[in-house]
């Protein structure tokens, strides 16, 4: 995706017209119609001015996904009262089946027992809560898996 259809899309995403960003930007609108065709590109001071019309950084103009922002949106809109009532299991098993069907094939305890263990550790080493406990294991399986994913593929085979 180019600069110019992140530009686009961030506009649009943020529901300003050319005309507004142009105004906001003390610019014409054939110059943000020129940007978000990639005729030319804006100088830094006002990509930088860019992001902060949109609420994106730097960085997410120009990798700016309207797929991942929307989910990103999604889940700061979404309060805890909300999310504990999301059966996550349900949701994410569409995307990946073995979710539904694992329970039924893998004996979890003596898996839940050796998780228990690493969260207790977690809590107890670092002085972490439960829920930042397993935010941290999380975030660790996670690096587990993508530096093995890319030497054995998705089947880890």
């Amino acid at each position: 995706m180019s600069l110019g259809d992140n530009l686009y899309k961030a506009r649009k995403k943020s529901g300003m017209s050319q005309e507004e960003v142009a105004e906001q930007l003390g610019v014409s609108r054939q110059t943000i119609s020129k940007w978000e065709l990639d005729e030319t590109i804006p100088d830094i001071c006002q990509s930088k001015r860019l992001s902060c019309l949109y609420h994106l950084t730097l960085d997410e103009l120009v990798d700016f996904d309207t797929e991942i922002r929307a989910i990103q949106d999604a889940i700061d809109r979404t309060d805890d009262e909300v999310a504990e009532k999301v059966d996550w299991t349900k949701v994410w098993s569409k995307k990946y089946p073995i979710l539904a069907i694992y329970r039924n094939q893998v004996q979890t305890e003596p898996y839940a027992a050796e998780l228990r263990h690493l969260l207790d550790d977690l809590q107890r080493r670092y002085g972490y809560d439960e829920l930042n406990a397993l935010l941290v294991l999380k975030d660790i399986l996670a690096s587990v898996w993508k530096s093995g994913n890319g030497k054995k593929g998705k089947s880890g085979g």
